[in-house]
């Protein structure tokens, strides 16, 4: 009776133990998707502070694409209201891309602009911060799909559900963005 006491005891403290590891490895990677999505987060409070300026030294050369700069300032606005769930900032974050694309598509038919010293210098700044929030996305989508992961396979799946874990979103390429660049109708401006 003693040795199947000492073996319930062994097999329940082993159980405890594998639970205490594959809550921990939950959490930590749930930690470690939101340290990544505000290192993201900080990116883009970069560019957000870049916008407004971008906007003003672009507004005076482009008077017919007004609706285009108020569409990109509207987009920031939303995206900073900080009310939104990853999910919604990770949309808003793409509607804010691909509005900030054709921008730059509409800076190339004003040459006084892209001459511009100020423009330049915030091209230059905007294209930085892009490459920033890039390599941050990057460092998230493995986190989340890392996390994704754990909560999804055996034995995390058992546990994820009880600990009210879910999967999160990851920062992808919107249809526009993956499209092949036409360099033919780029010179033939």
């Amino acid at each position: 009776m003693g040795t199947t006491l000492i073996l319930l005891v062994v097999v329940a403290l082993g159980l405890l133990v594998l639970v205490i590891l594959i809550y921990n490895g939950l959490i930590g990677r749930r930690n470690q998707v939101d340290q990544a999505f505000a290192s993201v987060d900080v990116m883009l409070k970069k560019r957000y502070d870049l916008i407004p300026n971008l906007v003003a030294s672009v507004e005076k050369y482009m008077v017919h694409e007004r609706g285009l700069l108020t569409e990109l300032t509207e987009l920031r606005t939303r995206a900073l209201s900080g009310d939104l769930s990853p999910d919604q900032r990770v949309s808003a974050e793409n509607a804010v891309n691909a509005t900030l694309g054709r921008l730059m598509v509409s800076v190339e038919n004003y040459p006084d602009l892209k001459a511009n010293q100020n423009f330049l210098q915030l091209q230059g700044s905007l294209n930085e911060v892009e490459e920033q929030i890039s390599a941050a996305r990057r460092a998230y989508n493995a986190a989340v799909t890392d996390f994704n992961n754990a909560i999804q396979m055996f034995p995390g799946n058992l546990m994820a559900g009880s600990m009210g874990l879910s999967q999160r979103t990851l920062f992808e390429a919107s249809a526009v963005e993956r499209q092949n660049v036409d360099v033919r109708a780029m010179f033939q401006r």
